[in-house]
């Protein structure tokens, strides 16, 4: 590693804050949709669905978060692609830089963007009346699956940045992401799917972090789910990343 890319990946993660905070808009653009079915399906579907829970936007919060994390990656492969075409990249390269702290600094300013997102999707979640009595512990533990989460998500999403040949098509790939969450068990309990989808959605990532989140959220024991949510977290950070790197190098060798 680089003895400079802790230096050179603040000073980027500077100038990609910098780019977040002149247009907050996009934050906000990124927070609509989760918002919107968040309502909807608290007052127009929440109250002929069966979740076994007393509150049921308790029980659509979780999925909801992964749902923002999911709308909110887009713009980190849609920035990703702009530096690229504008020849950002060939410019950095001229420096005495470390080359991955380039793709570090949009990571880490993914990381940011969808934290604040996250936060605002959770405040607008208690003034519709979701409430816990999860200690600090359990809150960390959802922070640190939504971290973790964000993460591997961002990775992914530099692939296409980085090889898309159009804006759209570096954030298209997120589309599937935003929808998975509807073949799991962030709106519905699994067991009321019919036998082929129940098996997608039970063994699916999405599934064992919302089931994760949701007990932490309930104090109720969290069992093997949230080993399963790790292991899913951590194994598709990894993946990601080496694809991301190799796309990477091809890209400025």
């Amino acid at each position: 590693m680089n003895k400079h890319f802790f230096g050179d990946t603040a000073v980027l993660l500077g100038r990609s804050l910098r780019h977040i905070t002149r247009s907050l808009d996009t934050i906000m653009t990124t927070v609509i949709m989760p918002i919107a079915f968040l309502l909807l399906f608290t007052y127009v579907f929440g109250g002929a669905i069966n979740t076994g829970m007393h509150s049921y936007v308790k029980y659509l919060l979780p999925g909801i978060l992964l749902m923002t994390v999911a709308s909110g990656i887009a713009y980190t492969a849609f920035r990703l692609f702009q530096d690229k075409n504008n020849g950002i990249f060939e410019r950095f390269q001229s420096m005495p830089i470390a080359r991955s702290s380039v793709l570090w600094a949009h990571v880490l300013t993914s990381l940011v963007a969808n934290l604040i997102s996250l936060a605002v999707v959770v405040g607008v979640a208690v003034a519709m009346g979701f409430r816990t009595g999860a200690s600090v512990f359990a809150w960390l533990a959802v922070l640190g699956i939504l971290v973790l989460f964000t993460l591997a998500l961002t990775w992914i999403a530099i692939i296409p940045g980085l090889t898309a040949s159009s804006p759209d098509g570096a954030s298209a790939f997120s589309y599937p992401l935003i929808f998975l969450p509807f073949l799991s068990s962030a709106f519905v309990p699994t067991h009321t799917m019919p036998g082929p989808v129940r098996a997608f959605a039970d063994n699916q990532p999405v599934t064992s972090i919302v089931d994760a989140i949701r007990d932490l959220f309930a104090q109720q024991p969290v069992g093997d789910s949230i080993w399963i949510a790790l292991a899913w977290c951590v194994g598709i950070l990894v993946v990601a990343y080496v694809f991301a790197m190799m796309a990477y190098r091809r890209r400025i060798s």
